[in-house]
């Protein structure tokens, strides 16, 4: 009976400690205002960076989309960084180069714990953009995309900013789940930013100013891990701009990529997610994503 009584008590805890947890995020969700678009002249030169390894079967959609891109061509470069791919991933690029898209082949002999980070770090040291913008070589957008970032870049002034990412093309119901799983975890990390206190972002729709990647030394601490080139770096620039941490609230500045299509690769998939966790100096981030 006792036991029953103490069981009872800990799961009025629980549930109280989550309520109060749900309340939080939603407080923080609706802290972030919905980004009505305005006329603002475009004036930042942005370059969009691409990590590419065996991507032949998406990354053709991928450059179309970015070439359709709204955002004044002069002011806008595109740089593919192909991985040490085994597949016509580099070629496909290759053939989009009289149409402004740059390639760049990423030789690194000795091994490496993370060649994505080593790729972005390439591509943003020979860049010419003031603001970088990455996203994945399987994910498409809309074509207002480029400059509902940019605009919102120039009217907040904002250090990093963080957007929506959203599964698309589901076509089994293992698929639908993790869609909800995902706009739980975009979720999560759109209200710790709109609370003032970030924790998770999403590398595949990420900004931030050149200038800032170097004044926090860029992945230097980060680079042994294979993951982390969105989340571990939210957190360096975080530490030093707290205030300077937006999330673009705008359904023109989604980014769709696809769901896993089997079990071992989403749990690949988390396992190098949750790598990342290893390096959060804010314990408190991985005690609130076991908990939700």
């Amino acid at each position: 009976m006792e036991i029953l009584k103490l069981v009872s008590l800990l799961s009025a805890a629980l549930t109280i400690v989550y309520g109060l947890l749900v309340l939080t995020f939603i407080k923080g969700w609706y802290s972030l205002n919905l980004y009505k678009k305005s006329i603002i002249t475009p004036s930042t030169k942005v370059s969009v960076i691409v990590a590419a390894r065996d991507e032949e079967l998406n990354i053709g959609r991928t450059i179309e989309a970015l070439i359709a891109q709204d955002y004044p061509k002069d002011l806008t470069e595109i740089i593919f960084i192909d991985d040490h791919s085994t597949d016509s991933t580099a070629e496909i690029v290759a053939s989009y180069a009289n149409r402004g898209v740059k390639l760049i082949k990423l030789n690194e002999n000795q091994a490496l714990n993370s060649y994505k980070k080593k790729a972005i770090q390439t591509a943003i040291g020979s860049c010419s953009g003031d603001l970088i913008i990455t996203t994945d070589a399987d994910c498409v957008m809309g074509t207002k995309w480029l400059s509902s970032v940019v605009e919102f870049y120039q009217n907040k002034g904002y250090k990093m900013i963080s957007s929506p990412v959203s599964y698309f093309e589901e076509k089994t119901y293992f698929e639908r789940l993790q869609s909800l799983e995902f706009l739980y975890l975009i979720g999560l990390g759109a209200s710790t930013i709109g609370n003032k206190k970030p924790s998770t972002c999403n590398g595949a729709n990420l900004a931030y100013e050149k200038v800032t990647f170097y004044e926090v030394g860029g992945f230097q601490g980060i680079d042994d891990l294979a993951s982390g080139d969105d989340e571990l770096l939210l957190h360096k620039i975080a530490a030093k701009y707290p205030d300077k941490i937006g999330f673009l609230k705008n359904r023109s500045a989604i980014v769709y990529t696809h769901a896993k299509e089997n079990l071992k690769s989403f749990i690949q998939q988390r396992k190098r997610w949750a790598s990342k966790s290893t390096r959060y100096k804010n314990k408190a981030i991985i005690v609130l994503g076991v908990f939700v």
